[in-house]
């Protein structure tokens, strides 16, 4: 079985970035997430802007789908699997699972809808994707993700420890690493991961945790979309095409793909009011940070 690889992507400050003053939304949400609290902001080619504790390992929660989403992607491109095979509940797919269009409740095997009818949001469907991958590819799937996205990806502070849908424990820096393979594939094809942040089953109704209720509610094969969401933890003047994901445990990556953009947060402390109330205005933060290293590169 061939696994993807891909150059690492090292992770250093922006020496003529750092002498800003950071915004207040910025300087509010590193205080708000704790001791633990760091930020990553990505503008590829030019080198990204760390702020707060990007070295400190914390658990990210369900950002965790977007790591296992990607080592499915990468089974697919070996031919260990097919996006449209028949994996969970009766009638669904390995695609139905990775968008959370399969019909299974949030965390037990229930089965709530018909495939492909509503956007349930399911750590289940993570956990049945994840013993799919592993029948099929014949490893542990902790061991096939570890090896076909966190080593080539050189995320070496990040380890899998518990479910798929929520188990990773990694940093910032990490985690940037994982948002540039978003922004540039090199583990999947271009085409593969345009595919993975394509809306899937694009008229589907549900719930983003914490956000309410979104008609329709865009998902890809992994991240969320951001669509015509509102209200959202993305930037409100990001494109419409911003994609990525956030956790429990107080953390998020997101892209945008047109502004050439992406972004990590994580944090010691859980999501919460504090959370839901400030994220917009510090992903709008965090966007223009990236808008500017994109002209001091130009302009250097």
């Amino acid at each position: 079985m061939g696994l993807g690889g891909g150059p690492t992507v090292s992770v250093v400050s922006a020496t003529t970035n750092s002498e800003r003053e950071p915004d207040p939304a910025i300087t509010r949400a590193l205080a708000a997430g704790g001791p633990g609290a760091g930020i990553v902001v990505l503008a590829p080619p030019t080198p990204p802007l760390r702020l707060g504790s990007t070295g400190a390992v914390v658990p990210v929660a369900s950002v965790t789908k977007l790591v296992v989403a990607l080592a499915v992607l990468v089974a697919v491109e070996d031919g260990s699997l097919a996006l449209d095979e028949p994996a969970g509940p009766p009638g669904a797919t390995v695609r139905h699972l990775l968008c959370h269009a399969a019909g299974l409740a949030f965390d037990d095997d229930s089965v709530l809808a018909a495939p492909g009818t509503r956007r349930i949001y399911s750590n289940a469907g993570y956990d049945a994707l994840a013993s799919h991958l592993s029948a099929r590819t014949e490893l542990p799937w902790v061991a096939y993700v570890t090896e076909a996205v966190l080593e080539p990806l050189g995320m070496t502070s990040s380890e899998i420890a518990g479910p798929a849908g929520s188990g990773l424990r990694s940093t910032a820096d990490d985690l940037a690493l994982l948002a540039h393979e978003l922004l540039v594939p090199t583990i999947v094809t271009t085409s593969t991961g345009a595919e993975m942040r394509r809306p899937q089953f694009p008229r589907l109704d549900g719930v983003v945790p914490g956000f309410g209720q979104q008609r329709p509610c865009p998902w890809g094969l992994g991240p969320e979309i951001k669509g015509a969401k509102s209200p959202h933890w993305t930037a409100p003047d990001g494109s419409t095409d911003t994609f990525g994901h956030f956790g429990a445990a107080g953390s998020f990556v997101w892209v945008d793909p047109a502004a050439a953009v992406g972004a990590v947060f994580v944090s010691s402390h859980p999501f919460g009011e504090w959370a839901r109330s400030s994220w917009a205005d510090l992903s709008a933060a965090l966007l223009l940070a990236g808008t500017r290293l994109h002209r001091d590169d130009i302009g250097s």
